[in-house]
Order: C-alpha cells, then structure tokens, then sequence
C-alpha cells in the first residue's frame, strides 16, 4: 500500500502537519504549487486568498503532473479560507479523476472551524472510501492539544505506526 499526502500550504501550518504524517517515509509528500504564490501579508492574504476560496478561482499549478495510480492512500490537506479549501486544492480536485482511492482529509485553521471545508472536499471525492477527516487548529503555534495523537491516528490508518 503506498500512501501520498497531498496538500497546499501558505504559512507553514499544513506543511508542518503534511511532515509530520509523511516523515520517515510514511509517506511520499506532493506539495501544490500555484504558478502564481499568493501574498503573505496580514491584509492581502485575505483579500486575495478569500476572494479566490470564495469565488472557486482555480490557479494554474506549477507542479509536474501527478501520478495518482500508484497511490492506494491519499491524504489531502487544506487549510481553510473562506469556510472552504484553497484554491489550489480546488484544482487538484478539479483537475484529476480520483476514484476508487482510500482518502484521509486533513484541514488547518486558526479557529477550528473546518467542518464546512472537510464536507466540501468529501463532496468532490465522493467516488473514494473516505476513512476519515481532521482538522488542526494553528499547528505550527501548537494550539492544537491534540495535534500529536491526531497526527499517530492518521500515520497508524496509512500503516506507519502499531
């Protein structure tokens, strides 16, 4: 069985937490990459990430294409703008078929609030076995005091811990 975390991250927060899942090798990790990076100021990353989240923009992405086949396991990981998933996800999903895959779905916020976002992303998957979903309130801040049980959680569904 071999597993691919797939994820979008701006500041870091999905990043740490895709790491985390991935390390040792659990897991082979395929960050999205938008041709065009969105700003990382306080103001603009919100004018410009919400109005994307919010208006379903899908920016083209810079990466290699993926191959999905070799893959049993994907864990897609968001953070949440806007109540929903970044635009970058959205053409992941938008951009590739994904049937028949066991899916864990990952989302990073700073308030907790992903449930919207998690049942956006099952919507697009529906054709998949969705094992599960986690959300992670601000990883990197360690305000999340579950973050390293859900992290076990997650590494022991994918094979890589007892």
């Amino acid at each position: 069985m071999k597993t691919a975390v797939i994820y979008y991250s701006l500041e870091g927060n999905m990043e740490f937490v895709a790491k985390k899942i991935g390390g040792n090798h659990a897991a082979d990790l395929i960050r999205l990459i938008p041709k065009k990076e969105y700003p990382t100021g306080k103001v603009s990353k919100y004018v410009w990430g919400g109005k994307s989240a919010t208006f379903g923009e899908r920016p083209k992405l810079a990466n290699e294409t993926i191959d999905l086949e070799k893959y049993d396991t994907l864990i897609i990981g968001s953070p949440v703008w806007a109540g929903t998933f970044t635009p970058p996800v959205h053409t992941f999903l938008h951009d590739y078929s994904i049937s028949g895959k066991n899916i864990i779905l990952v989302a990073t916020s700073m308030s907790g609030e992903a449930q919207k976002c998690l049942a956006k992303m099952k919507d697009y998957l529906q054709d998949n076995n969705i094992i599960e979903a986690f959300q992670f309130v601000e990883p990197l801040h360690q305000k999340d005091a579950g973050l390293d049980e859900k992290i076990r959680q997650i590494r022991k569904r994918i094979g890589a811990e007892a």
